[in-house]
């Protein structure tokens, strides 16, 4: 299932396996092998309009052929969430295009990421909010869930 921490930066999450810069992660700890799993070819062609060709070489419509340290901030979120799930990711990485693959991570396994900000998810989902532990399932409760931890943390 998937699991939401929000968190709009007004206080740090202090956990050891909270992956703040998906960037810096991704550069240090990506293996060659992820490269090689299907999902992860599916969200880079989606996200980045890009081929994976190798685990050194993607074919990008816009640079040309590229290393996956210059995949989008997003990508290496996505892949990050779905080959380490017990990294607890800053979501807030990823744009809206994002979100079925969010989703779609977290119906395979369980993930945590920390988000902050009003992602766009597609109904309907099962998504655990960390900071009230409740599990919704709509847009509506979503935003809800939101605007109380803002009101409560803010």
């Amino acid at each position: 299932m998937l699991s939401i921490i929000f968190n709009r930066g007004t206080k740090d999450i202090e956990d050891a396996n909270y992956v703040f810069s998906p960037d810096t992660y991704f550069k240090y700890n990506y293996e060659e092998e992820w490269f090689e799993d299907e999902l992860v070819k599916e969200m880079v062609q989606d996200v980045d309009s890009s081929v994976v060709m190798s685990a050194h070489a993607i074919e990008s419509p816009v640079f040309g052929i590229i290393a996956p340290e210059r995949l989008s901030g997003g990508v290496k979120a996505l892949i990050i969430m779905y080959k380490e799930p017990n990294l607890i990711v800053n979501a807030s990485a990823c744009g809206n295009n994002c979100a079925k693959w969010i989703l779609e991570i977290g119906r395979r396994q369980d993930i945590t990421i920390r988000l902050g900000y009003e992602m766009e998810f597609s109904e309907p989902f099962d998504i655990c909010v960390k900071n009230s532990g409740n599990v919704i399932h709509s847009y509506f409760e979503f935003l809800k869930e939101f605007q109380e931890v803002e009101i409560f943390e803010g």
